[in-house]
């Protein structure tokens, strides 16, 4: 091509999209020739129309380039994009365009990306592309419509949604992890069902609570969530779960692995007994079970080594095996609790004996027995009562057959030996850190499962579900990222936190850009850091 000739741009628009023609023009034989240098397409009119001025010599100055809006969009559009890649989408409901399901994935990627309420999910739409990009293309934001409504729709699909986790991620090989937390509220809930006072793991005295169960397989991916009334035991609700797990899930022959007490002898044995919901079991003695074990003929205390698992076999229920095993550090943690309990105990019972008004020995004593109830050491002190005075020395011989239990663990199973051996039934235990891992994101900054704002019962069990959705979410994201995280541990400042990754894809903003009077929206590009959190992600901005 002769270096002369000049190059233009030819915009057609008799397309339903319009394209750019790069053309240049000359004279042959007399008569004005053109020739197609190239075509440009998939970009918007008013984009070719830039392109167009810029090979017109026309130079745009600062003063004639204005940013008019800018709004977070990498971190919705990837989220989004990894939500459809696992085909959470479809999961959702086969029909994705459905209004319900772009505003279920709304609310999902917004709980990781902004945690926060509804309605404070709703006020992003000026700054954020999230609902956009979901489908929802309105002005405004209705909490009402876009939120609740919506939310309705989801739970009704709650089974039939974790139906399909479970098909994706268990097997009739399975090791399945259960356990269970509680979550309080604040406000009256005279009419609900779910909202109750009970054993409050939050320490929130005083507050009304609900309890949570939640089902992950074996790498701490979360499956299905239920919510309990607030005094549910969490032993009350075993049974349930594994009858959900074999006839909700098709699950026959799995592992259930459920936290220490969670799984109570009598109901062990009763789990064996039934042949329509058998399921083995792996678990671990409280700490009264441990000290009933330890008095058995066929445990010595001598059994527990720190560097090795003793099993031991029951003779009596020959199917159940106990892994035996002692952590020093573990050890030193019991003795220091146990003082600390002690201490705090004597100190409440040191106000009591000294108040200015002695109260009669049935009133003392009622004092007293809240006390001890509380820090759970009666039996490690002597307490008497007399004329309303009390008297208290500590029970050395309890101490010292407390301290002997101290770093003793004991997991039980009655998974056969010939399919995994005691160290392996251990190491599948250890893995319910993956459940508490899930409660600890969905009750902190992470995801803010609390507070809870909703008032109906059905709408609080939605939204437990939900913020489960978007810890599933946040999970898979973490997997593809571990290469990302596993590079950083030699570092001593680590640098990659799931939080700082969030904040990069934020930073990648949707900006409408005008020039001259011509308006156009563009991405901004992305840094090379950015580039590689969304190459881990598997997901190409555009």
């Amino acid at each position: 091509m002769n270096n002369n000739r000049r190059v233009h741009l030819e915009i057609q628009t008799h397309r339903k999209n319009p394209r750019g023609l790069i053309r240049t023009s000359f004279r042959k034989d007399g008569k004005n020739s053109h020739e197609t240098i190239s075509t440009l397409t998939g970009l918007s009119f008013e984009q070719l129309k830039l392109i167009q001025a810029a090979l017109q010599g026309n130079v745009v100055l600062k003063k004639d380039f204005v940013i008019k809006h800018s709004k977070e969009y990498g971190a919705s559009y990837a989220l989004l994009q990894l939500a459809k890649d696992l085909e959470l989408d479809k999961m959702i409901y086969s029909r994705t365009s459905e209004k319900w399901v772009q505003d279920s994935l709304a609310m999902i990627i917004g709980k990781v990306i902004y945690a926060g309420s509804k309605l404070s999910l709703t006020r992003i739409a000026s700054d954020s592309c999230l609902w956009d990009i979901c489908g929802v293309n309105t002005e405004k934001i209705d909490v009402n419509l876009h939120c609740y409504k919506s939310m309705d729709e989801l739970f009704k699909r709650q089974n039939s949604i974790q139906k399909k986790l479970a098909m994706k991620h268990l097997n009739n090989n399975s090791i399945i992890l259960y356990d269970i937390t509680s979550s309080y509220l604040e406000g009256l809930y005279e009419d609900s069902e779910i909202v109750a006072y009970g054993y409050n793991r939050d320490k929130k005295k005083g507050h009304e609570q609900i309890v949570i169960g939640l089902i992950c397989n074996s790498e701490g991916c979360p499956i299905a969530v239920e919510v309990f009334r607030g005094n549910t035991k969490d032993e009350s609700t075993i049974e349930n779960k594994i009858a959900q797990i074999k006839k909700d899930f098709g699950i026959q022959n799995a592992i259930f692995v459920g936290d220490r007490g969670m799984i109570t002898k009598t109901q062990f044995n009763r789990i064996q007994e039934n042949e329509v919901n058998y399921i083995r079991t792996i678990s671990a003695l409280t700490h009264s079970q441990l000290a009933n074990l330890c008095e058995q003929e066929f445990v010595q205390m001598s059994m527990f080594d720190e560097k090795e698992i003793i099993q031991v076999i029951d003779p009596d229920n020959p199917q159940i095996r106990y892994g035996l095993s002692k952590n020093a550090i573990r050890g030193r943690k019991d003795k220091v609790t146990r003082e600390n309990l002690i201490k705090k105990t004597e100190v409440e019972l040191e106000k009591i004996s000294n108040l200015k008004r002695p109260a009669d020995d049935a009133t003392t004593g009622i004092r007293v027995g809240k006390i001890i109830n509380k820090y759970k050491v009666g039996k490690l002190l002597k307490v008497e009562i007399k004329d309303g005075k009390i008297s208290w020395e500590r029970n050395q011989n309890k101490i010292q057959e407390a301290e002997a239990l101290d770093g003793l663990y004991v997991i039980f199973t009655d998974v056969k030996e010939e399919e995994m051996n005691i160290s392996e039934i251990v190491q599948a235990y250890r893995k319910l850190i993956g459940v508490e891992q899930a409660f600890r994101n969905l009750k902190t900054a992470q995801l803010e499962i609390r507070p809870i704002y909703h008032k109906t019962d059905e709408r609080i069990k939605c939204h437990i579900f939900l913020c489960m959705l978007a810890y599933y979410l946040m999970w898979n994201a973490k997997q593809r990222l571990l290469p990302l995280f596993e590079a950083d541990q030699d570092g001593q400042n680590k640098k990659y936190t799931f939080e700082h990754i969030i904040e990069r894809l934020k930073s990648i903003r949707k900006e409408t850009v005008e020039i001259e009077g011509v308006a156009t929206t563009i991405i901004t590009e992305c840094d090379e850091e950015q580039q590689l959190i969304n190459d881990y992600l598997n997901v190409k901005i555009k």
